[in-house]
């Protein structure tokens, strides 16, 4: 068995594949460390040119698109090694990039995934969108970090230096311990792709793991390589994804109250995006919501699956109160302007 497989998954992105694929198999050399490559039913070559150019690293063919949940489940079970890297095809690695996360899951057992400091590849004197510092959710399921909430992105002054208890990793990049990936049941693939990270690790934290920030590795991310960050069906995921989240790994004394407010304030954010000419925005909320009550009946199901994982009382960092309003109405954009 391998110590560490850096996994990126693909969906025609050898653009990408031909920018950061040899960066990554040079700066991953620590030793049982290999490098692999799922294509995710590629169209444009990528597959082609990585058994071309790329021997370095071992290839994964997937039939299809899986989406990012399902290839990921797909092609780590042809994978064995004892930590699991889940790495954008869109991310530069510095060299030392890997030693810091081995070595953070070495060191604690109890930690089921860490993340690095995720800087943007346009801007690296700014944290990155998906990710930055450390990943976090507000008690109606909406997702921000250290470094960025919302749109607003901090520029990286040494200000989240420090390595602390997270809710979430970012999928761009990630160590996962196997044994708890294994544990957990791995990504949910009915959510395709966004926000299947947060849920993976809020099953974390309900069979008591802890997840963290590892700021000691960095690395840059260009961001929207699959979707854009506009784009209507980006939309849709978010907003299905979020529902989806709330439903399945919520305590039973919350969960009508902030299922009913999170509705509230999708109803609100699909008017927004009415109001502004967002037409396609608007109907993927709709669309978002609609398929949400479809899936109730395999909701059910999953839930009851994430009841009977919980171990005792479990504590994860959840901000217990609005994110929405704390940006809005009180002007905090910052994640240091917050208050747990």
């Amino acid at each position: 068995m391998l110590k560490t497989a850096v996994v990126i998954l693909n969906w025609n992105g050898i653009g990408f594949l031909k920018k950061f694929l040899q960066n990554v198999i040079y700066n991953s050399s620590l030793p049982g460390t290999k490098v692999f490559v799922a294509d995710n039913g590629s169209t444009d070559g990528s597959a082609e040119w990585v058994e071309s150019n790329c021997k370095q690293a071992a290839l994964i063919k997937l039939d299809k698109n899986h989406g990012f949940a399902g290839g990921y489940n797909l092609a780590l079970e042809q994978v064995s090694a004892e930590y699991y890297v889940l790495l954008n095809s869109d991310v530069e690695v510095a060299p030392g990039w890997l030693e810091p996360l081995v070595r953070h899951l070495d060191d604690h057992r109890d930690i089921a995934a860490c993340q690095p400091k995720i800087l943007s590849y346009d801007k690296k004197e700014y944290f990155e969108y998906a990710g930055a510092a450390g990943g976090y959710i507000d008690k109606y399921g909406y997702p921000f970090c250290r470094g960025r909430i919302f749109d607003f992105v901090e520029k990286d002054t040494g200000q989240y230096n420090d390595s602390v208890n997270v809710f979430w990793a970012s999928g761009a990049c990630m160590i996962v311990r196997s044994k708890a990936w294994n544990e957990c049941g791995g990504f949910d693939a009915d959510f395709f792709a966004h926000m299947e990270e947060i849920d993976l690790c809020w099953r974390f934290h309900a069979a008591g793991f802890r997840l963290a920030y590892v700021p000691s590795s960095a690395v840059c991310h260009v961001g929207g390589g699959a979707l854009p960050y506009d784009s209507p069906f980006k939309t849709y995921l978010n907003f299905r994804n979020s529902l989806f989240l709330l439903y399945k790994n919520l305590e039973d004394e919350e969960m009508k109250s902030i299922l009913f407010a999170r509705r509230v304030l999708d109803g609100i954010a699909a008017l927004k995006f009415l109001l502004t000419g967002s037409v396609g925005s608007f109907r993927a909320v709709w669309k978002a919501h609609r398929d949400y009550y479809r899936s109730i009946p395999v909701l059910r199901e999953k839930r009851q699956a994430v009841k009977n994982m919980r171990k005792g009382d479990y504590s994860a960092p959840i901000l217990n109160k609005s994110i929405v309003f704390e940006f809005y109405a009180k002007g905090n954009k910052t994640f240091d302007s917050l208050k747990f």
